[in-house]
């Protein structure tokens, strides 16, 4: 037989006269949210004739009671009724690790026995101090002066036991300086023990069976203070006919949720609603009439409001179906004809079972994650992609071109926002970030600097008229020159980024001057106002020259104030 029942927390009637067996339990599997956990618990009872009750003692106080659910079976028939959960206090003596705690008693053992040598070394060094400060007319017998012929021999004396004592001294002082780092690394390791007197919650089950039979229960429940996040390795190779990126995903577990998860089968699961490796992003300016402070302090606010109001709309999502996701074939090794082939070691890979709306990662075999807040790493796909590369360069805030690759995510998955290691043919080069990415999206990431790029950026000219009557217009136009120059071997794609002040305000006119402007390749970039962009292929040995020229009218009475406007989506 097989019973289902979801969490019942009302104690029914003459529950608590009824036998009490504890349930002999194990963890069998975890799964890990971005937020939290849900437990799985697998025991077993032997239940008694009549109505009794079975208990789990000792669970963590993170559990929600709410999402407790209870399944049985048995070699017999019998019925589950409430599920009552208790509080109890915590075990008011913290569990201890005894290898642990033997060796840090040796250690400050050692510690205290270096600290007296110390201190007997330092008086010995004080003493000889004292002496070589008596003068030699007084060394000899009976407290007269020393003869001149043995001074040599008493300072020789005092020298060669001072540099004696201090080499001494130093290398006890090593040695205690050792113990001492020692002792703080493994107090730094000790587990941290619930807190004494803790709280913890039992679960008491009601069972009736109409005779003696042996039953088997599940039970599951959500705990807090346990996540999983992200994390990524992106390695880019040039080297080869065509570009590639190998992009390896991975996940660092860690909880604190007060029990500890040994040899379980772990599933991680998706679903959560919520410098230097490439060219910085430019931020449009917006020109508008000077105003008061407080003006532009309520303009921001109600930015901060509407942006705010954007981000709380946006969701992720996820129905499942199960595939595996296959390892990405090494690269054959070269064979010596006399030696045994070298074969790589295959990395075991996450099960995927992907959803419209969330994506659950199968992890191989079993796992253990300490309860002690620590992360564990596990391996949950890799895969390899052709790669387009191009160059990016902000010439206005750096003079320098990025190397840029991008590819097409073509996984069932979503990437989940998170920090991606960078490596280009073989050299770590940083850290990037990944925003979300669903499946179909096209990947952009950072390199680092393109130093076979040479790029420059000045101001040509700048004219502005002062009115000379009430009423003149005043104009401010400004011009301004990028040069970019390849030595490379091969052609190269190129995108520069520039920007041109935009203005809300009727009164303020902004014109591009087209008779000394290259045409852009777009006018605006995305959605950022203001923000120019121009692609070419670049040639080996070439340069190519982009010119921008704007002016700014406004009345001659008024003054501007220039406002960098946030990106969006940040």
């Amino acid at each position: 037989m097989r019973s289902h029942i979801a969490a019942a927390l009302i104690l029914a009637p003459g529950i608590a006269a009824a036998a009490e067996t504890e349930l002999s339990n194990r963890i069998d599997r975890v799964t890990v949210f971005p937020d939290g956990a849900v437990v799985t618990r697998l025991g077993k009872a032997d239940l008694l004739q009549g109505a009794s009750q079975i208990v789990l003692r000792g669970l963590p106080a993170t559990i929600d009671p709410a999402s407790i659910r209870v399944e049985g079976k048995g070699d017999g028939a019998f019925s589950v009724g409430a599920v009552d959960v208790r509080i109890t206090p915590g075990d008011a003596k913290p569990v201890l690790d005894a290898v642990l705690e033997e060796k840090l008693k040796t250690l400050r053992g050692e510690k205290e026995k270096l600290s007296g040598q110390v201190a007997a070394i330092e008086a010995k060094r004080a003493t000889i101090e004292r002496f070589a400060q008596v003068g030699p007319d007084k060394l000899g017998p009976d407290g007269k002066a020393l003869p001149v012929g043995d001074w040599p021999a008493v300072f020789e004396a005092i020298g060669t036991a001072l540099v004696k004592v201090q080499d001494e001294l130093r290398g006890t002082r090593n040695r205690l300086s050792d113990v001492e780092a020692e002792i703080a690394s493994l107090e730094r390791a000790r587990p941290s023990p619930a807190r004494p007197g803790a709280p913890k919650r039992d679960v008491a089950i009601a069972v009736e069976a109409p005779q003696s039979i042996s039953a088997e229960f599940t039970v599951t429940y959500r705990v807090t203070g346990a996540n999983w996040t992200p994390t990524y390795e992106a390695r880019l190779t040039t080297t080869g006919e065509k570009p590639e990126i190998a992009l390896t995903r991975r996940a660092e577990i860690r909880q604190r949720s007060g029990e500890a998860w040994d040899d379980v089968a772990l599933t991680l699961s998706t679903t959560r609603s919520t410098g230097g490796t490439r060219a910085p992003d430019l931020t449009p300016m917006q020109v508008a009439f000077f105003e008061p402070q407080i003006v532009a302090e309520a303009r921001a606010r109600a930015m901060a409001l509407a942006r705010k109001a954007e981000a709380e709309k946006a969701a992720a999502s996820a129905g499942p179906r199960r595939t595996a996701v296959p390892a990405a074939p090494a690269a054959p090794a070269p064979v010596d004809s006399l030696a045994k082939p070298v074969i790589a070691a295959d990395v075991a890979e996450a099960a995927l079972e992907a959803g419209a709306y969330q994506a659950n990662f199968q992890v191989p075999g079993r796992a253990s994650i300490p309860q002690d807040g620590s992360s564990k790493t596990v391996t949950l796909t890799q895969r390899k992609t052709e790669a387009t590369l191009a160059a990016r360069t902000v010439p206005e805030m750096e003079q320098k071109a990025y190397l840029e690759a991008g590819f097409t995510h073509d996984e069932e998955a979503p990437l989940l926002a998170g920090r991606v290691a960078l490596h280009r043919d073989g050299t770590y080069v940083g850290m990037g970030q990944f925003n979300l990415v669903a499946p179909g999206d096209k990947v952009e990431l950072g390199f680092g600097a393109d130093d076979r790029i040479k790029v420059s950026f000045a101001p040509v000219k700048r004219r502005e008229n002062d009115p000379t009557w009430l009423g003149q217009t005043r104009t401010d136009q400004r011009e301004f020159r990028t040069m970019v120059k390849s030595l490379h071997t091969r052609p190269v794609k190129v995108t520069v980024l520039e920007r041109i002040p935009f203005s809300e305000n009727s009164g303020i006119t902004v014109e591009t001057i087209a008779a000394q402007t290259t045409p852009p390749t777009e006018k605006q970039v995305g959605d950022r106002r203001g923000v120019a962009s121009w692609t070419f292929d670049l040639a080996p040995g070439t340069e190519k020259e982009i010119k921008l020229a704007y002016r700014i009218k406004w009345p001659g009475d008024r003054e501007l104030s220039y406002e960098e406007q946030p990106l969006p989506g940040k």
